[in-house]
């Protein structure tokens, strides 16, 4: 369905028939769409009410610009209208990836709105790229390391030209494969490339402008786009602890990610220590994983949950334990 705003016009998936109970608000991660949570959303127990909006950009909502120097508020506060919007209350919120972070904001600004917190492989509270040490210390004041420039320039273009393929490495399929989920053999593969395929490219929206920087690696944050809003600079959640009330965080991760790790091969840093991308004068690379943990230990009231020989996607790669840890989350909420 579609739900308009002040802010834009949001696409919300639901599944038939589930039109009462408890909220359960799924958000997706960068370059996807809510279609990653069609199966999670179909196997909650019947007292939740199950949505999953497309981010701006994404999907089938509106393709407005992303103001970078905002963080994820943009993403956040179309989010807390939806939510006013569909009149919902005490709201379970589920965030995969860069939709971590964005329910982590909407947490920060809207505590009162919120029931429970489940985070699936989330993004760091410190963003992506250019930090280091448990407390997401700026490696530069610049943000160098993050941002837009990091794009690899060829998965942006088979982005913008809808290729299906898994001919190149850099083929929205092969990403998919390879860093999405540890094994491959994920049912319904068309559906979940399909739905990257969605993600709108430019300077407003994915990758976002790109900037340069003195220092090493030579890119650092600009003003607009997803990559760019995900920076440090633009993204930071210091004082999450401090909110009250404080609702419920689960945290659960797969063991072998490597998008969100604390040697991701997403992140510049960790490249140039193994030699992928040349020059590097040792930067660290950015410890998310440690840096996630310290924020929520700081915050008092969460559980971790650990899924062995799991990638970046819980909830496609081990449905089932997925689906189990998310209800007792929920029911115990």
């Amino acid at each position: 369905m579609k739900v308009t705003t002040p802010r834009l016009t949001q696409n919300v998936v639901t599944v038939e028939g589930r039109t009462a109970g408890e909220p359960v608000l799924f958000v997706h991660g960068n370059v996807s769409s809510a279609a990653f949570w069609r199966d999670a959303m179909a196997a909650l127990p019947e007292r939740y009410r199950p949505l999953a909006a497309d981010l701006r950009g994404f999907g089938d909502t509106d393709p407005e610009p992303v103001d970078a120097t905002r963080g994820l508020r943009d993403y956040s506060d179309d989010l807390a209208e939806l939510v006013a919007a569909l009149d919902l209350e005490g709201v379970h919120l589920v965030g995969w990836s860069m939709g971590g972070g964005v329910v982590l904001q909407l947490l920060r600004d809207h505590p009162e709105l919120v029931r429970s917190v489940t985070l699936v492989n989330p993004v760091s509270p410190y963003g992506f790229g250019g930090t280091e040490g448990p407390d997401g210390t700026l490696t530069h004041p610049d943000g160098a390391g993050s941002g837009a420039g990091a794009a690899n320039p060829d998965f942006v273009a088979r982005l913008a030209a809808g290729d299906l393929s898994d001919e190149s490495p850099t083929s929205p399929r092969v990403v998919f494969r390879t860093t999405y989920v540890k094994n491959p053999d994920v049912a319904d593969e068309d559906h979940y490339v399909k739905a990257m395929l969605t993600t709108r490219t430019g300077d407003g929206n994915y990758p976002g402008d790109a900037a340069t920087s003195p220092a090493w690696p030579g890119v650092a944050p600009g003003k607009q786009g997803v990559l760019n809003a995900l920076a440090p600079t633009h993204f930071r959640l210091d004082d999450l602890h401090e909110i009250d009330p404080k609702p419920p965080i689960l945290w659960i991760r797969g063991a072998d990610d490597v998008i969100v790790s604390d040697t991701s091969l997403f992140d510049l840093a960790h490249l140039g220590a193994i030699g992928v991308v040349p020059g590097s004068p040792g930067t660290p690379a950015q410890p998310m994983v440690t840096q996630t943990r310290a924020a929520l230990d700081r915050y008092g009231a969460y559980r971790e949950a650990v899924i062995e020989d799991c990638g970046h996607s819980p909830h496609l790669e081990h449905p089932a334990e997925f689906g189990r840890l998310l209800a007792e989350h929920l029911g115990a909420a």
